[in-house]
């Protein structure tokens, strides 16, 4: 035997233990779990501070689409065939359309309630003009919105008017109108078909009776209205000459006869298609040097440069001549 080996005698053996000797122990309960703890973070360690993790939701899973490259391009194509269509048939519907202008006329009736609407319309530059066509073309009458005129629309309204040469509208906030105009001034009377009408530089038939206007120059016939300007500006070349010309005939809307000194009986001036204001001036020459209108011409024949027809007067001849004559003296 050595020095570590163990003895165990039997006064050091275990005794089995008996009621008597028994010691109550305590019970002791299971340790319940704490609750975790919030990791804050630590300062000076830079530590994350980390939430209590929530109840997690299950995902539903969703079919997966394996499409095709020529599938996905087919159905990106009916998409959007589908949107233009939609798109075009709610636009020419008119419903955007509809909605639009009610809610815009709304709102301009909020501002004529608040002041905002026409109460005077002043008008400058109008003598032919009635005011009945202006407020008609004008399209905006007292009592209406004021902001919701168009300007621009109003203007080529008024210009459309056959009296109307230019005009101009200016809004001046919060209730006056103002229209300035610039009427046609007629140039000349235009005869068509039995009807007197006046025309302006442009050939534009201004409506309205001729009354007080009877002096200015006369034009007959088909196109002789459109070509008056060119006309009176050939005829102005000579300013002693021209004032003499009572009417112009146009002769198969070619070429122009002028009458002299009066519109019926005066003297005829045939000018040629060609050249005509090179006649005029030969026939202006031809007055002042041999005064053709003092002897008994009743008509000048101009349509060939290198000549000249004249046409007078026969002569009235005495009662007796002709009866000798027939008497057989």
């Amino acid at each position: 035997m050595s020095d570590s080996d163990i003895i165990i005698s039997a006064e050091d053996r275990i005794r089995p233990s008996t009621t008597a000797d028994t010691v109550p122990l305590p019970r002791l309960s299971r340790p319940r779990r704490a609750a975790p703890k919030e990791k804050r973070e630590v300062r000076g360690e830079g530590r994350p501070e980390t939430k209590p993790k929530g109840k997690l939701r299950r995902r539903i899973p969703f079919p997966r689409l394996n499409f095709t490259p020529l599938q996905k391009l087919s159905a990106a194509g009916i998409a959007m065939t589908t949107l233009v269509v939609g798109g075009a048939v709610i636009w020419y519907s008119g419903i955007i359309q509809r909605t639009t202008q009610t809610a815009i006329a709304q709102v301009m009736q909020a501002t004529a309630h608040a002041g905002f609407r026409v109460d005077e319309i002043t008008v400058a530059g109008r003598s032919r003009t009635t005011m009945d066509q202006l407020a008609a073309a004008l399209g905006s009458g007292h009592g209406s919105p004021i902001l919701s005129l168009n300007l621009e629309q109003a203007k080529d309204r008024l210009e459309a008017l056959p009296s109307v040469r230019q005009a101009a509208v200016e809004r001046r906030l919060p209730d006056t109108l103002h229209i300035a105009i610039i009427e046609r001034q007629p140039i000349a009377i235009w005869q068509n078909n039995g009807t007197h009408m006046l025309v302006d530089k442009d050939g534009h038939v201004i409506p309205g009776s001729v009354a007080g206007y009877e002096a200015l120059p006369m034009v007959v016939g088909d196109g002789a209205g459109s070509r008056a300007s060119e006309l009176l500006a050939m005829l102005a070349t000579e300013p002693k000459l021209a004032p003499r010309v009572k009417a112009a005939i146009r002769v198969g809307n070619r070429r122009w006869n002028l009458m002299l000194d009066d519109a019926h009986d005066g003297l005829e001036v045939r000018l040629p298609e060609d050249e005509a204001a090179a006649a005029w001036k030969r026939l202006a020459e031809l007055e002042n040097s041999q005064g053709l209108t003092n002897r008994q011409v009743r008509m000048v024949d101009l349509r060939v440069p290198d000549r000249m027809i004249l046409k007078t007067e026969r002569a009235a001849t005495p009662p007796d001549a002709t009866r000798r004559k027939d008497n057989g003296a």
